[in-house]
C-alpha cells in the first residue's frame, strides 16, 4: 500500500498559540491548578497530555473555585462568560484563536449597527455559542439566528440587509453556498469564511485522487469531520494509534493521510510509520 501524506498538516497557528499560553501557566509553578473552560482544543491526545500536567477541564465558570486560574479555550467565549469570570475574581488566560476573535468582532459590529445576524455553524459547538453570545450582549438587539434554523425566514422578517458570520471550521464550500443563497434574498454584509488552515486542508483533500483517505483527529473535532466530508474517495478517521490499527484497509492501494488542525505531529508520524510498515 502506498501511503501519501497530504500537505499541510500539524497544528494550525491558533492551536500552537493556545498550547503555548496553556503551558506557560504551569511552567515554573505559575499556577497550582489551571481550570480550562471546555477542552482547550478538540483533540483527545492533547487533552490527555494537559490532564497529566494537572489541568482540569470544566464546562462552566461556576465549576471553577473563586480566585483560581482559568484558561479560556481556543474556541472563544461570550461576554457573559467573561463577566461571570470577573465576578468570581478568576485569573484568566485567554487562548481564543485570533481568527475566532475576528468573527466575534464582526458579529458584534453587525449587531451594533442594527443588522440581523446569521451564524453559519453548529449551534451546540463552543465557538458558535460564543458568537451567538456576542450578538445577544448588544443591548436591544435580537438574538443571532443559525443558518439552519427552521425559523430563519420568520426571524429575519422584512429585513433588507443582514450580517453573516461563520464558525471558522466549517466546510468552505457549504459556507459559500449558504452565503450565495442568502444573497438571493437579502443584501448581505459578510465575514462568513473558514480560517486559512481549515480551507487549505480541505483544498488538499479535494485534490487527492487516491482510493482512500485517512483523517487523523478526534471525533469531536469539527475541522477533522469536515475533512472527511469533502473527500472524493472513501474516508476513514482515527484519533489514536489503537484506532489506526483497527482500520480495515484491505484492498487500498493508495492511501492519503491528513490531520485535523489540533492533531499532534507526533501522532501523525507514529501513524504513518505504522501504516507504511503494515502496508508492505
Amino acid at each position: 500500500m502506498q501511503v501519501e501524506v497530504l500537505e499541510p498538516h500539524g497544528f494550525c497557528a491558533g492551536v500552537t498559540a493556545a498550547l503555548r499560553k496553556a503551558l506557560a501557566l504551569v511552567r515554573d509553578g505559575a499556577a497550582d491548578t489551571v481550570y480550562c473552560l471546555h477542552e482547550l482544543v478538540h483533540n483527545e491526545i492533547v487533552v490527555g497530555d494537559l490532564t497529566r500536567r494537572g489541568f482540569k477541564f470544566v464546562e462552566s465558570v461556576a465549576d471553577i473555585p473563586e480566585g483560581a486560574t482559568a484558561l479560556f479555550s481556543a474556541h472563544g467565549v461570550s461576554p457573559a462568560v467573561r463577566r461571570a469570570a470577573a465576578a468570581r475574581r478568576l485569573k484568566v488566560m485567554d487562548a481564543t484563536c485570533p481568527f475566532v476573535t475576528r468573527v466575534h468582532t464582526a458579529a458584534r459590529d453587525f449587531a451594533a449597527r442594527g443588522l440581523p445576524v446569521v451564524v453559519i455553524g453548529h449551534e451546540n459547538h463552543a465557538e458558535v455559542k460564543g458568537i451567538v453570545g456576542e450578538v445577544s450582549d448588544v443591548a436591544g438587539h435580537s438574538p443571532a439566528i443559525t443558518a439552519n434554523s427552521p425559523t430563519l425566514s420568520t426571524a429575519l422578517g422584512g429585513a433588507q440587509t443582514i450580517g453573516v458570520v461563520s464558525q471558522t471550521t466549517m466546510n468552505a464550500d457549504e459556507v459559500a453556498a449558504l452565503v450565495a443563497q442568502l444573497k438571493e434574498r437579502f443584501a448581505v454584509e459578510t465575514m462568513a469564511e473558514v480560517c486559512n488552515a481549515t480551507k487549505e486542508r480541505q483544498d488538499a483533500v479535494k485534490a487527492f485522487d487516491g482510493d482512500a483517505l485517512l483523517v487523523l483527529g478526534s471525533a469531536n473535532s469539527s475541522n477533522t469531520r469536515r475533512l472527511m466530508e469533502v473527500a472524493r474517495c472513501r474516508a476513514f478517521r482515527a484519533g489514536t494509534l489503537e484506532e489506526v490499527r483497527a482500520l480495515d484497509l484491505r484492498g487500498v492501494r493508495r492511501l492519503g493521510v491528513t490531520s485535523g488542525a489540533s492533531t499532534p505531529e507526533s501522532f501523525l508520524a507514529e501513524a504513518v510509520a505504522y501504516l507504511k510498515e503494515d502496508g508492505k
